[in-house]
This record gives structure tokens, sequence and C-alpha cells, in this order.
């Protein structure tokens, strides 16, 4: 069996903190979660858990950020692996990006910010 891993991708830090402490407190200790700071930095990780054999179901990923916004970088994803559900949590996302991400990436489940903690728990689970 695979070993399991999550990526979370946003520009903001304390964002980033904040999916830290809610995942690893109610994932425990069956799914690796990485974080990443931008698009470019959450593809080179997708890859490199692929390259160790890691499957990785769910990748959760803000809309703005430089350089690649959210609906792009989601799109590759699918392209890689179209089984990997994508999650688009954001408070800026506009219609073009969430259509976007609907019709390119196939996107699981769009989620504003701020995010309600049960929600965000149930939606990963």
């Amino acid at each position: 069996m695979n070993q399991i891993a999550i990526i979370c991708v946003d520009d903001e830090p304390m964002i980033l903190d904040s999916l830290r402490i809610e995942l690893e407190g109610n994932l425990g200790d069956n799914y690796l979660i990485e974080f990443a700071q931008s698009g470019e930095e959450a593809l080179e990780v997708f890859m490199e858990l692929k390259e160790d054999n890691y499957e990785i179901p769910i990748v959760i990923a803000d809309y703005i950020m430089p350089e690649m916004k959210g609906d792009e970088l989601l799109q590759k994803i699918h392209s890689l692996d179209p089984e990997t559900l994508k999650i688009m949590l954001t408070g800026q996302a506009d219609v073009t990006g969430v259509g976007n991400a609907i019709n390119y990436a196939n996107l699981y489940r769009y989620i504003p910010k701020p995010w309600e903690s049960h929600d965000l728990k149930l939606t990963v689970k």
C-alpha cells in the first residue's frame, strides 16, 4: 500500500500554519501533509511525492498567488493525476477562475475563506 500525502498551497504563511494545525490535529499520523507557498513549488512537491510512490488524494490550493493562479495549478495537477481531488480554498476567486477549475481541473470543492473548521475537516476526510 502506498503512503498517502495531502498538499496545501497558499502564499500566506499564516494560512498554511492554520491548515497545518487543523489537518495535522485531525488526521493524525495517517497522512503526510506537505505545504507549498506557490504553484511552482506545489508542482515540485507533487512530482517528488509521486516519484516516492505517494498517493496524493487531495490538493488544497488558494486562487490568488503570484506567478501561477490556483486554477492553473489545479489544471496542471489534473493533467498529471486526474484521480487527485482538487479543492480551492480562497476568499478572492472570481467566476472565471472557479469556472476554469471546474471545467478544466474537475474541481471537487470550493471552500471560501475564512473557512468553517468542521466543513474543512469533513471535506478532507
